[in-house]
């Protein structure tokens, strides 16, 4: 039960993450360009946006929804079902936003559909305090590397206006607080102190909060679509491999459990690889309809 509550939970951050994302970009082409030396103001201007606080409301709701699946389910479940997620961003970038979705990414809308349902009919999904177990030394590994990754990004990104960079920077901070908090969630029987005494809120903290700037600039530099897919697609993986890495969590015991988790986790990142590319082309050549959303082909602080 507890497992199949982790399940749901996840799948509605998925689909809340996604609409928040599109309704983000809305409102971040509209704003002025993110300037990391004035955060305060940045962030104002942001929110005095009203789809921006629109998107930003539905991002805490899927956090919210995300974090209940993290402290019951394994993590790279929870990832490969967020995955999942970018189904509902090509529909709603089609249906809503204008955006024209071809036969390549509907053969990704297919192959997401399959490998979850795969991944739910298959085995052993973990749930409880014993999927936040982790090796010390794999944790400050993978962690590091997470961080100096998506710094890079960050920085590389900013440096060029490049908002593809700043979607896979977003994507491995984004990451880096997941296992913070996955990590987080076992300390929590302990207490407040015993769990404030560990470094992962203060890791959740920060890299959420980089990550908050490094989206809303990813988004007003780089096409809604492509951008939103590259976070997706590179917080999932990075996702699932912390889950076997740090936190154990199990393939499967012998081929008959194995072979299948494999392909259903292979089926849901190919999906997301899918889709991104011809999307982005639809996106420059035909303009997105709609009385009240226009976004500029170039904002001007770009």
């Amino acid at each position: 039960m507890e497992g199949t509550i982790g399940l749901v939970l996840a799948a509605l951050s998925a689909v809340a993450t996604n609409l928040g994302f599109l309704l983000r970009h809305r409102g971040a082409v509209d704003c002025a360009a993110v300037d990391p030396r004035h955060p305060a103001r940045s962030a104002g201007a942001l929110f005095r946006n009203r789809w921006w606080t629109y998107g930003f409301a539905l991002a805490v709701l899927a956090y919210l929804c995300h974090a209940g699946a993290l402290a019951t389910v394994s993590l790279s479940i929870v990832q490969a079902v967020l995955a999942g997620g970018i189904v509902v961003m090509a529909v709603v970038a089609e249906r809503v936003f204008g955006l024209e979705v071809g036969r390549r990414q509907w053969l990704g809308v297919g192959l997401a559909s399959a490998g979850l349902i795969l991944l739910a009919l298959t085995g052993d999904v973990r749930s409880g305090q014993r999927t936040a177990e982790y090796a010390p030394a794999a944790m400050l590994a993978f962690a590091g590397g997470l961080g100096f990754l998506g710094v890079a990004a960050l920085l590389g990104g900013w440096r060029r206006g490049h908002g593809i960079a700043l979607g896979v920077s977003t994507g491995l901070l984004l990451t880096l607080t997941h296992v913070a908090f996955k990590a987080a969630s076992g300390k929590a029987d302990a207490g407040l102190g015993a769990l404030l005494s560990t470094p992962y809120p203060y890791v959740a903290l920060a890299g959420g909060a980089v990550a908050f700037f490094a989206s809303a600039r990813s988004l007003q530099l780089g096409p809604a679509v492509p951008v939103i897919a590259v976070t997706a697609i590179v917080g999932n993986a990075a996702g699932i491999v912390a889950g076997i890495i740090v936190f154990g969590d199990p393939l499967g015991s012998d081929a008959v459990t194995v072979g299948p988790r494999v392909l259903a986790f292979a089926l849901v990142v190919a999906a997301s690889l899918l889709l991104p590319a011809p999307v982005t082309q639809a996106a420059r050549t035909r303009p997105r309809p709609g009385p009240r959303y226009r976004p500029r082909s170039a904002h001007p602080a770009a």
